[in-house]
């Protein structure tokens, strides 16, 4: 994804436009926050699969001025933004007692000039908070360059801009993300009796942020065994969140350097499309660790098949509750609880830490998947358990 900065399409401003902008400036620049001793005091810990939580919202929501806008980036590598994310918000902002009319939820279709105008019209239809999983850095420092010119605060959602002006960040614990591909390459590395480790260390792209946290933490659990000898680092090439491009780049490495029996791989595609060469060469099953990470129907196959260690569990319910609870306390002139701002995450380009929300991530194996994704609806256990799988669901004791 491309870092450059988007230049402003210069929509032409009606009157209306110009008014509803005015006001809304003018609002958020006086409103005075009800301090968090007076709200639902909601924490990062409080949301589940029932969304019970967001009931204790339904106070501040009868106080929330104008709409709450939630712009989604695309389809295209994701099908996660509407099989969940749009549902489980649109749930969520129910569940605290808004209503249709006063929040708006778009996705740009992974187009950086529709995203940027899209924020602008919900601006223009009278949006006091917007929620942005932007496209790029470059398209998202657009947006919260013009929110912030007509006084909007802006919470990043999922994937944080760098360089940015939002308010707050709401995630996953990406540094925790790592750490658990990390621990989870370790485990496998001794339950598959890997001798003498010769790891491959992949990435995501380096223009997504998140990519760069998650190498922060399988690096930090891994470096002491590649500083003792007890594994070896064979190499890091250049990141990427494409599938094609990551397998080719696995073969590269792997006809230049043969001894390579593991690969720390950032996500489930990336190692599918790993896997799927190391089929080619007949390599077997539970002999050649790889990781990942989202839980994709394919990845907890090949968890199951016994070709991917684990995967890495994000339960977007939590991270839907988390942003539409603080787009509510901020739309409705309440100081966000301590509680819930539970950490900081630095912007490397901006230089600054930003006030996050992190949520916990868990790492699924066969043994855990059946408590966890399968139990959620995350995955339909029909298909996950689909031909040859079957035999390994039941031994999971995961029933279709």
């Amino acid at each position: 994804m491309s870092n450059t900065v988007h230049k402003d399409t210069g929509l032409r401003r009606t009157g209306t436009y110009s008014a509803v902008a005015a006001l809304l400036a003018g609002v958020m620049a006086t409103t005075s926050f009800v301090p968090a001793a007076n709200a639902a005091g909601l924490t990062a810990t409080s949301f589940t699969a029932d969304f019970s939580a967001m009931a204790a919202l339904k106070d501040l929501a009868g106080k929330v001025k104008g709409k709450i806008a939630v712009l989604l980036p695309e389809t295209t590598t994701s099908a996660r933004y509407t099989s969940f994310d749009e549902p489980y918000l649109k749930k969520a902002f129910a569940a605290a007692g808004l209503t249709a009319d006063q929040f708006i939820i778009t996705n740009a279709q992974g187009s950086e000039s529709t995203e940027l105008t899209q924020a602008q019209s919900a601006i223009s239809q009278g949006a006091s908070v917007l929620v942005v999983d932007p496209i790029s850095s470059g398209v998202g420092a657009s947006i919260e360059t013009y929110a912030k010119q007509h006084g909007v605060p802006v919470i990043d959602y999922d994937r944080l801009t760098l360089g940015g002006a939002r308010d707050y960040y709401v995630s996953f614990d990406n540094v925790g993300v790592g750490t658990l591909i990390g621990k989870g390459m370790e485990q496998c590395l001794v339950d598959w009796k890997v001798q003498k480790p010769q790891i491959l260390v992949m990435r995501g792209a380096p223009t997504d942020n998140n990519a760069t946290l998650f190498a922060q933490g399988y690096m930090g659990v891994l470096k002491a065994g590649f500083d003792s000898g007890k594994y070896t680092n064979v190499a890091e090439p250049a990141g990427t969140w494409d599938p094609a491009t990551a397998r080719t780049t696995f073969e590269q490495q792997y006809t230049a350097h043969s001894n390579i029996n593991a690969a720390v791989v950032p996500n489930d595609d990336n190692a599918n499309a790993v896997i799927s060469y190391l089929k080619t060469l007949k390599v077997p099953a539970k002999t050649f660790p790889t990781t990942g990470q989202d839980a994709t129907l394919t990845g907890l196959q090949n968890v199951l098949a016994g070709y991917q260690c684990g995967t890495v569990y994000k339960a977007i319910y939590l991270e839907a509750q988390a942003s539409a609870a603080l787009a509510i306390y901020l739309a409705s002139g309440t100081q966000p609880p301590a509680a819930l701002i539970n950490g900081k995450t630095p912007d490397s380009q901006a230089k600054i830490d930003v006030p996050s929300v992190l949520l916990t991530p868990l790492w699924v194996t066969s043994a855990t998947m059946a408590k966890t994704v399968v139990k959620d609806g995350f995955v339909d256990a029909k298909k996950l358990c689909a031909g040859a799988l079957a035999k390994a669901c039941a031994a999971a004791d995961i029933k279709p």
